[in-house]
């Protein structure tokens, strides 16, 4: 069986979410499982939840960074690095055989951050090993990866608690 490309997109809430629903379904069907979060080192309930679950192993950076646009050059670099590091490392299990779907959370955003190796994503995205089912989330894909992907979900937000000055809530947006 192919693998095929899948992205979750939109201005929306419930990128990651779809994304963790699909790696949930997998994992329950005995396939080995690998989610790569980008732009994110804290917890969060859908990363403590998982992680329990056989068949998932889940890399996020080595602690919460801050946001992108408040990094400074030196900072940006570590996180571009430890990006790198983690899809390089992901995209070496996909060739090896060793995991049937990978999620690449936000991998989208830190891509059109210039937050991971671009060349490296697009050559992956363009030539992935035929069994293994790809994830990516985040606004905005390129063009390159569109164009390779089975599924594009645009998740489009019609109303937000945020836009009513209420915060995210523990349990609900993290």
């Amino acid at each position: 069986m192919s693998g095929l490309v899948h992205i979750y997109t939109g201005d929306g809430n419930g990128k990651t979410t779809a994304a963790f629903g699909l790696a949930l379904r997998a994992a329950g069907r005995g396939c080995e499982v690998r989610i790569v979060q980008f732009l994110k080192g804290s917890e969060t309930g859908e990363a403590l939840a998982i992680e329990h679950v056989p068949h998932v192993r889940i890399e996020r950076l080595s602690r919460n960074f801050g946001f992108s646009f408040a990094m400074d050059e030196r900072t940006r670099e570590e996180v571009r690095s430890q990006h790198t590091r983690m899809l390089a490392d992901a995209i070496d299990a996909a060739h090896s055989g060793a995991i049937d779907l990978l999620v690449l959370d936000e991998v989208i955003s830190a891509y059109n951050l210039g937050l991971v190796d671009t060349s490296l994503l697009d050559g992956f995205v363009s030539v992935k090993p035929c069994p293994v089912e790809l994830v990516l989330t985040g606004r905005d894909p390129a063009p390159i990866m569109v164009e390779n992907a089975e599924y594009v979900s645009d998740i489009h937000a019609v109303k937000h608690p945020y836009e009513q000055g209420i915060a995210a809530r523990k349990g609900v947006e993290f």
